[in-house]
């Protein structure tokens, strides 16, 4: 299947977890800033509880049920707790800001992140609609020398609302004036990215490169080459 036939014009990536290697660029950040602080912690110990804590938190966050504020604090507190681990709360603040402040200045990518944004980009419009913080995203782009590529760079915080709500796609979709039958999302977000994007109108292509089980009428891709076969 060839969705170019049928006039697609528009492609939607989502950035973390898709383009961006958001795991190996936040187990860095972390070495950085607990060596810096001389937080003494097994960072292979630390992660095994962090990883899946931030995503449970991810996932209220992404439904409006914590704010921005209480993510960046509870995905520290709680996993510290859970190592039975006691840091002060000023240093969980400290930590917290020095996470935002340093994340965006790593820059790994996935490995065919730059091979199919060139293949896409002389024939197609390029852009993001993210859930991350406006003032992190820009500098994952920047700092990793994707930003070029794209037009519109739409996030949760400009937008007011977070994906899968419609109105965040119907905004991003306005700026690159293009229709949502001409547009498609890449994401790894089933519910996020794909649920969305539908709920709009649009083509989606789920890309889950875990080989997720998930028993859903939808395209799937396992690696971002394989968005060869569609575009």
């Amino acid at each position: 299947m060839k969705w170019k036939d049928e006039g697609i014009t528009d492609v939607f990536f989502d950035l973390d977890h898709t383009l961006w290697d958001f795991e190996k660029n936040s187990q860095l950040t972390y070495e950085k800033i607990f060596t810096s602080n001389n937080v003494a912690i097994d960072l292979t110990e630390f992660l095994e509880v962090y990883v899946p804590n931030n995503f449970r938190l991810w996932e209220l966050y992404q439904k409006d049920k914590i704010t921005k504020e209480d993510l960046r604090y509870q995905r520290l507190k709680t996993t510290f707790d859970a190592l039975d681990m006691v840091v002060s709360d000023e240093m969980i603040l400290k930590l917290s800001d020095e996470y935002i402040k340093y994340l965006s200045t790593y820059n790994h990518l996935f490995n065919d992140s730059i091979e199919i944004l060139e293949y896409l980009f002389p024939n197609y419009k390029l852009h993001i609609i993210t859930n991350g913080f406006a003032e992190v995203q820009q500098g994952k782009l920047k700092n990793s020398k994707i930003d070029h590529y794209f037009q519109v760079i739409m996030n949760s915080e400009t937008a007011g609302v977070k994906k899968p709500n419609p109105i965040i796609f119907k905004m991003a979709l306005n700026q690159a004036k293009v229709k949502p039958e001409k547009a498609i999302m890449i994401g790894d977000s089933y519910e996020a990215d794909i649920l969305g994007a539908k709920n709009v109108g649009m083509h989606t292509l789920f890309y889950t490169p875990l080989h997720k089980n998930i028993n859903i009428n939808t395209h799937k891709i396992n690696t971002l080459r394989q968005i060869k076969n569609y575009l």
